[in-house]
């Protein structure tokens, strides 16, 4: 089997994107890849910081300096917070909530007969389609759909056998690559929107944008990133990574009466629970909605996705268990949740030294001064139109691979960007909705994005062979094509004159 498999590999690994993956995996484990970026922060912080690099805040003015890790002060962070680095990232937690729930609906067979029922036999075309489009509208969610449609993905390729690393990069790349995009107003917009507002007041202090001043413009997003994005898995990544043969094989069984039986109850306990949470939430002063505004978007229910989720999850895990048998004594519910866990030690085991190398990186500043540099010399260029609009969404994409929080990132870039972009003539709409095509894009090559060494995982869990190679050379082509794409998206609404969103014309 693993002849075969070499063989397969062998055939679809050349061109650039074959290179891209030879030469990347050639990298070392990305434990002591990242050991090695500590030591070049370590080395960078000293340098820059003898030499003095400092940069201004664009907002109050305030000389920002790169710190010195290897002066006392950082010695003293450094082991200060070397737990709290660990425990503290972001993503650890969500990724292990999640993991519990997903993997007990693996363990006691849910998900394999939910697949088995609802996917095979749909149209390859549409199944990818509709993947790409339910993983960019994710971030209804925010970073949950991050975590769980890559995963989700690769068990619905695998199970209508199509190759699980290709399920998984279209779910990473409409997660992530699109991350921006919506056709419905998402918590996003409303962060974004007070940034470039409180921005836009250092030159107008009257002026304001709303959460829906790049709707239509995104929810157009949305349908071509979507089509692009089926076309890039069929047309490139799918044909390049050959027939899977490794070790997650999925025989497709008849499913038995049990099963079905099973199924159809934890469908209705999933209804029954999701009718709930409606009726918890219909009330103007429910508790799961903002307790100043009333609304769902913000609102303490997004930002409680990931428990609920994971309520579902073991809801329908545990009526299908029962029914099937695999659940006799609630004692099984923990021991198929260990099993889960027990697959994300090595994760856990990789998320100390990114944790450390991350909170390094931000608090020497180097990412600071890099932004705030590279944003200065663009606004030195003296572009403007299409010229500036490009070289602006370049220059984000670029930023972007090094600091991975769209909203650090924006409440850093929009004091310069807005304000100069609307002495241009020009809504800061427009300045906003061009850094979310830069911002979103890139994400799915850069090594330090949070959510690599997730992908990374899923990626070893199918495929023992992968590594760092592997997933940059299946992104790469979704990073490219899909920023170019957007671009001219961008480009051409920008051309025709349409409002960005109600009331947000371009100018």
């Amino acid at each position: 089997m693993n002849t075969e498999k070499k063989i397969v590999n062998q055939k679809k690994a050349g061109g650039f994107l074959g290179w891209v993956e030879r030469v990347g995996n050639k990298i070392p484990h990305p434990f002591i890849l990242f050991l090695w970026l500590i030591v070049i922060v370590w080395i960078a912080s000293f340098i820059c910081a003898k030499m003095g690099v400092s940069v201004k805040n664009p907002v109050d003015g305030k000389v920002v300096a790169v710190k010195n890790l290897l002066s006392g002060e950082g010695i003293r962070y450094m082991l200060e917070n070397m737990i709290k680095n660990f425990t503290g990232f972001a993503p650890l937690g969500l990724v292990l909530t999640m993991t519990l729930g997903i993997g007990m609906a693996e363990q006691v067979g849910f998900m394999t007969t939910f697949m088995k029922e609802t996917i095979l036999g749909a149209s390859p075309k549409v199944l990818t389609f509709m993947i790409m489009l339910i993983g960019i509208c994710g971030n209804i969610a925010s970073d949950a759909a991050i975590v769980v449609i890559p995963a989700i993905a690769a068990v619905i390729f695998v199970s209508v056998g199509r190759h699980p690393l290709a399920g998984i990069a279209i779910g990473y790349a409409s997660t992530t690559a699109g991350f921006s995009a919506n056709l419905i107003v998402a918590g996003t917009d409303a962060l974004l929107a007070g940034i470039t507002t409180e921005s836009l007041q250092i030159v107008n202090k009257g002026g304001s944008i709303t959460p829906v001043s790049n709707w239509y413009f995104m929810a157009a997003s949305t349908i071509i990133l979507a089509v692009i994005g089926t076309l890039i898995s069929e047309r490139i990544i799918e044909p390049r990574l050959g027939v899977y043969k490794g070790k997650k094989q999925v025989t497709h069984e008849p499913v038995k009466a049990e099963e079905k039986k099973g199924l159809r109850k934890a469908g209705i306990a999933a209804l029954i629970y999701v009718l709930g949470l409606i009726a918890i939430l219909i009330p103007k002063t429910s508790f799961l909605r903002d307790p100043k505004t009333h609304t769902l978007v913000p609102s303490p229910f997004l930002n409680s996705i990931i428990p609920l989720l994971l309520f579902l999850f073991i809801l329908v895990s545990y009526v299908y268990g029962k029914e099937v048998g695999k659940i006799k004594t609630m004692a099984d519910v923990p021991k198929y949740m260990s099993i889960a866990i027990k697959d994300m030690a090595s994760y856990i085991v990789l998320v100390f030294v990114i944790g450390q190398f991350i909170a390094y990186f931000n608090w020497s500043n180097l990412g600071y001064a890099i932004a705030v540099n590279g944003a200065n010399g663009l606004k030195a260029a003296n572009l403007t139109g299409i010229p500036l609009f490009i070289l602006f969404i370049l220059f984000v994409a670029f930023v972007n691979l090094f600091i991975g929080s769209g909203s650090a990132k924006w409440s850093l870039l929009a004091p310069i960007f807005v304000p100069m972009f609307y002495l241009l003539d020009y809504n800061p709409a427009l300045t906003q909705m061009l850094y979310r095509i830069g911002d979103s894009t890139t994400n799915i090559i850069s090594p330090l994005f949070p959510y690599f060494p997730i992908i990374l995982g899923l990626f070893y869990e199918y495929d023992e062979e992968s590594g760092v190679g592997t997933v940059l050379s299946l992104m790469i082509p979704y990073s490219i094509i899909l920023l170019i794409t957007w671009i001219i998206f961008a480009v051409i609404w920008y051309m025709i004159g349409l409002p960005l969103g109600p009331g947000a014309p371009i100018r």
